[in-house]
């Protein structure tokens, strides 16, 4: 029982440690009126260790996934991506136009100024999974600075 248990808290304080080691910078949500199924989130992440997006979600949208946009042969595709990797030191940017997090099904209405809960799924090296919650503020635009955060 008790090597059980210590298995529990090695387990939980290495996904502590994995979650530590990714910041996220400049999140933001693109506002969503009612009625609208749809919007994106978009951010910088940099991990001081090489690890991969995995997974995304939030209780404010029934679909939340990792989507890239790209042009081909003059034409706007848009894709969900199974996991981005993240190389130590090197800051991955989602952004409009680019890798972001689209999310789809929305529950209610993104009005500027509110926040929007947003939960990062993270796995290394090793396989070990962690997740980030956030807080993102809407807005209409990329806001020119919002506050850092750090996990």
């Amino acid at each position: 029982m008790k090597s059980k248990i210590l298995l529990m808290l090695l387990a939980l304080s290495g996904a502590a440690l994995q979650a530590q080691t990714v910041e996220v910078k400049d999140a933001w949500v693109r506002t969503a009126v009612p009625g609208q199924p749809g919007t994106g989130a978009f951010m910088k992440i940099t991990s001081r260790t090489d690890t991969r997006l995995v997974g995304v979600f939030t209780p404010a949208a029934g679909v939340a996934e990792v989507h890239e946009m790209k042009m081909a042969n003059d034409v706007m595709t848009m894709r969900a991506v199974p996991a981005l990797d993240l190389r130590a030191g090197q800051t991955l940017e989602l952004k409009p136009g680019g890798y972001h997090v689209m999310l789809m099904e929305l529950k209610q209405a993104l009005p500027v100024g509110s926040n929007v809960p947003l939960t990062l799924v993270f796995r290394d090296s090793k396989g070990l999974e962690s997740k980030l919650a956030l807080q993102l503020p809407v807005s209409a635009a990329a806001p020119s600075a919002h506050a850092t955060h750090k996990h």
